[in-house]
């Protein structure tokens, strides 16, 4: 929003409404991660091969880019809530659904629901966050999405681990719908935890606002109005829709433009850094952690463990991430840490060819790839999707971009066990240090720094 934090903001009142926003992140985390608990069981009771396994993790992904295609369109048609509010009905039918499954290709069709559930998600969690969000807090508060990410992902790692511990010995009675799913196949179990968070989603998001540039793209100025004066004050909201409406005529636009003329530029940068950001193979870890560990020599139980270090290491250098963001600026984190990111994985490449896969040695270089990523590629290049683009176009613009990461993303969750069959986990990470690269130099080269300034000064940037 427009100029400096002045008396009237409540910044109280936007950390509340980025909160509740930033809950469909949590089950994104969740729901990437609660997968590399499952998978094993899963494979022994319906007996995968490699391309099976893999096909068993990326449905989800291709359930998020068909969200991902929809939701720009649809909140552009029916706002920003309506849409957060269908994630969250779509997060809660597959929970409840892969519990209950009665075979394979229910499990898989509910996978797929929840997979669209995070695609949209992913766009309008975040695009939601920062078109109420005033400049000095904006980077804040979208990596608060990020955070709640990373907390989703850790919450996931932490409800596997016990689940697995506790189902060594069943409380429950022998035929009971409990006993079924937290000890005789605890999958499922896995699975069900998340229809809590997907619940308390859906019910908070009642209580939130419409996005008022949303409104007045729509032209429901009292609307508007009455928002912004609670997160800005009333002295300030005259100045703030003039600026946001002059925005709008300044951006005139249609479809066809984001791929040429001035809209090309940022597109292909926030194409490039979504993709790239995926190529770095955090997610290879995330969903084959547990398999990967296993290569190592690491035990089931101990790899279960290792991955909730992993999870509690992301959750701490994304709050790193969150208060530096706004004081050092996007373009320094994400080209420190994806150096940072690159040099370790050639480590664990190097550790594993020379068969030097000691668990502490290990962990620590695969820790360290994680706090790079956390403090850079995590938070920043979300930040950079929801801030780069002009507001007429923002929703399709991010869900190009976005759509760009989960096409990437489902690449690396459907051949990881492909790759390492056949090049081993040395290759598989030297290959995603290699892809990862060139997002050092596009970041030194193309992307602009937008700390503390105004969407509508970003756009400026444009024209």
């Amino acid at each position: 929003m427009n100029g400096q934090i002045q008396s009237g903001e409540n910044k109280l009142y936007l950390s509340i409404l980025a909160f509740i926003a930033a809950l469909g992140g949590f089950l994104f985390g969740f729901d990437t991660a609660v997968i590399s608990g499952t998978i094993g069981f899963v494979k022994s009771q319906f007996i995968l091969d490699a391309l099976s396994e893999g096909w068993f993790v990326s449905i989800a992904l291709l359930g998020c880019i068909f969200g991902v295609v929809i939701a720009g369109y649809l909140s552009d048609k029916f706002g920003r809530k309506l849409v957060l509010i269908l994630s969250a009905i779509l997060f809660s039918i597959s929970a409840i659904g892969c519990a209950v499954s009665g075979n394979y290709t229910e499990l898989i069709i509910y996978r797929l629901v929840g997979g669209i559930g995070i695609g949209v998600a992913s766009i309008i969690s975040p695009m939601y966050i920062s078109e109420i969000s005033i400049p000095s807090m904006r980077g804040k508060l979208i990596t608060l999405y990020q955070l709640a990410i990373t907390i989703g992902i850790l919450a996931a790692y932490i409800s596997n681990y016990f689940i697995l511990e506790s189902s060594s010995n069943s409380v429950f009675a022998d035929g009971s719908f409990l006993n079924w799913v937290l000890y005789k196949e605890i999958w499922r179990g896995m699975f069900g935890v998340e229809t809590f968070p997907a619940i308390l989603f859906l019910a908070l998001l009642f209580a939130v606002p419409e996005s008022p540039r949303y409104l007045l793209m729509k032209k429901e100025i009292n609307k508007a109005q009455i928002i912004l004066s609670k997160i800005i004050g009333e002295k300030k909201v005259a100045s703030e829709i003039s600026e946001i409406t002059k925005s709008f005529e300044t951006t005139s636009v249609n479809f066809n433009d984001l791929f040429h003329k001035k809209m090309l530029k940022p597109l292909l940068i926030g194409i490039s850094l979504a993709m790239f950001s995926q190529f770095s193979g955090i997610n290879a870890i995330m969903y084959y952690g547990i398999k990967i560990l296993g290569e190592a020599g690491i035990g089931a139980n101990d790899a279960f463990w290792s991955q909730v270090t992993i999870g509690i290491v992301n959750v701490i250098f994304t709050v790193v991430a969150i208060y530096t963001i706004d004081k050092f600026g996007r373009k320094p984190l994400l080209i420190w840490g994806v150096s940072g990111a690159v040099v370790s994985l050639i480590a664990v490449g190097i550790l594993f060819i020379m068969n030097i896969t000691s668990s502490f040695l290990l962990l620590i270089f695969i820790l360290l790839f994680i706090a790079c990523f956390a403090f850079s590629f995590g938070p920043v290049v979300w930040v950079i999707l929801a801030e780069i683009y002009p507001t007429k176009i923002r929703g399709r613009a991010m869900a190009i971009a976005t759509l760009s990461l989960w096409v990437a993303n489902w690449i690396v969750g459907q051949f990881t066990p492909f790759l390492l069959e056949t090049i081993k986990a040395h290759g598989t990470f030297w290959i995603f240090a290699l892809t990862s690269f060139p997002a050092i130099w596009v970041t030194w080269k193309f992307v602009p720094e937008t700390k503390n300034k105004p969407l509508e000064e970003i756009e400026k940037v444009w024209y």
